[in-house]
């Protein structure tokens, strides 16, 4: 069992502290928000985005639906239902998957997928409420009688188990699309660095952005070693996740949590943070 890490918590002036930012993706728009607030941003990747689509696979599915049609669908990510359009785009099949889309129900995580599908013209019938995570996924789905009911949900990343395993108790045959998986950078230097830095106090905060992210960086700790020294590191610096997902991540490997937003979006997560610095 892991120790609790408290961390301080006193204020301190946001300017010239130094932010270490492990999102891949956004890591340069998450760089120049930290920048613009005065702060000096340490650039640590602990995610890499690998394409994990099928067209084949997609094409029998689609196939399939037209004679046992899906009864509802789940978007968890903009991105996903995005690379899901781009390969019925190449197979020819967008119109098919949208007439699938018409005659289900749709059910969307937040704003990113909702955006993504209203592009495609989709009728959305759930939106899950702020925070959009699984659980209010789920509620969106508590009138809905699931038993017998097929439900094919788009995998973001790696598998939602909580949702999956809420669905099957409920009755519903799931059915996941991958469209794309996490792993780790191919250069992990950057999250040695990081490492390195926690250990001289060099890091004033640390902003997580997603569980991956976490998993992968006690990951590299483990196998280097230096499992201890991260904890120890993580201890002297403040920790802002970016939603109960991450924050539920890091206090199961023991790290407390001093700064999350809500909402749990980006704009709000450096205001969080430039105010945890700021100590206001």
């Amino acid at each position: 069992m892991l120790m609790n890490i408290h961390h301080p918590s006193g204020g301190i002036a946001v300017r010239n502290k130094t932010i270490a930012i492990l999102e891949s993706r956004l890591g340069e728009s998450i760089a120049h928000l930290v920048r613009k607030h005065g702060g000096i941003p340490f650039s640590a990747p602990a995610l890499a985005e690998i394409p994990d689509i099928d067209p084949t696979h997609i094409a029998e599915l689609l196939h399939k639906w037209d004679t046992a049609p899906p009864d509802i669908f789940i978007f968890q990510t903009g991105v996903g239902v995005k690379a899901l359009f781009s390969a019925t785009d190449a197979l020819n099949l967008s119109d098919q998957l949208l007439a699938q889309l018409e005659a289900a129900q749709v059910v969307v995580r937040g704003p990113k997928p909702t955006a993504a599908l209203r592009l495609r013209k989709v009728r959305i019938d759930g939106s899950a409420k702020d925070p959009y995570t699984t659980a209010e996924v789920l509620s969106e789905l508590d009138m809905t009688p699931l038993q017998g009911k097929q439900v094919v949900v788009q995998r973001y990343g790696e598998t939602n188990q909580e949702l999956q395993k809420v669905l099957e108790e409920r009755g519903a045959q799931v059915i996941e699309i991958a469209t794309y998986r996490w792993s780790l950078p191919e250069n992990i230097a950057p999250l040695i660095d990081l490492m390195d830095a926690l250990e001289r106090h060099h890091i004033d905060a640390v902003a997580f952005t997603s569980a991956s992210q976490v998993s992968n960086l006690f990951s590299v700790a483990q196998q280097k070693g230096r499992l201890q020294a991260l904890q120890d590191g993580l201890s002297h610096t403040l920790v802002a996740s970016i939603g109960p997902v991450c924050t539920a991540a890091l206090n199961k490997l023991g790290v407390s949590v001093d700064i999350e937003p809500h909402p749990p979006k980006l704009g709000p997560f450096i205001n969080a943070l430039k105010g945890k610095l700021s100590g206001s």
